[in-house]
């Protein structure tokens, strides 16, 4: 029996959690440049713990629930395997991390964030690839 078919909302939910992570990876790697910035230009709540703590979580979520049903798609554990070390740094970097240096917290976080987009992108690439059937009009 062939596996099910990934519907639009998951591939959708994986876009919005590789954005995401991207966004993630972008503030961290910004943040550092730009604090003293932010509140001149309304936007000091981008560099709360609190903020950053809700979006981690959020990615960390959206993450899990995208890639184990992608994993129970396509049996691919190559997502997976880019996503564990991912959030790992991701929540080492707002928990741990935020008792060190500020580049320490930047590096953590901005390497999750763009780990854990790649693992987004790779369940997103497996999906297609899994989901494809070569029929008569195929072009291959």
């Amino acid at each position: 029996m062939a596996p099910p078919l990934p519907s639009r909302a998951w591939h959708t939910a994986d876009r919005l959690g590789a954005i995401a992570s991207f966004l993630c990876a972008i503030h961290c790697a910004a943040l550092p440049f730009v604090l003293a910035m932010l509140p001149l230009v309304g936007l000091e709540f981008l560099a709360d713990h609190r903020f950053e703590r809700a979006f981690v979580v959020f990615a960390c979520a959206l993450a899990l629930l995208t890639l184990v049903n992608g994993y129970r798609r396509h049996r691919r554990p190559v997502p997976l395997l880019l996503a564990f070390p991912a959030l790992a740094l991701l929540l080492l970097g707002v928990t741990v991390a935020e008792r060190y240096p500020l580049v320490l917290h930047s590096a953590l976080v901005t390497c999750g964030g763009v780990l854990l987009a790649s693992a987004h992108f790779v369940n997103l690439r497996t999906d297609r690839r899994q989901a494809h059937v070569h029929g008569p009009g195929c072009a291959q």
